[in-house]
């Protein structure tokens, strides 16, 4: 196992469960066929994303890195 996998698992483990959960079956489909495959749900929320920046919806520096924090990045 690579270093960087090694402290990705050990960040993942610090997750709440369901955070968990997704990490896991984000893996679980890259290890299918080697490319992580976007759900329909996954592809709306992108779009609406796009929407949002399209709209200038976009979060400040401060918001961001609040973001981050919350997910212990």
């Amino acid at each position: 196992m690579t270093k960087v996998l090694e402290d990705a698992i050990t960040k993942v483990k610090r997750l709440p469960e369901d955070r968990q959960v997704y990490a896991a079956k984000v893996l679980e489909r890259i290890a299918a066929d080697g490319v992580y495959h976007l759900s329909d749900d996954e592809r709306d929320e992108v779009r609406a994303g796009l929407a949002e920046i399209e709209r200038g919806e976009i979060a400040t520096d401060a918001e961001a890195a609040a973001f981050w924090k919350r997910f212990g990045v």
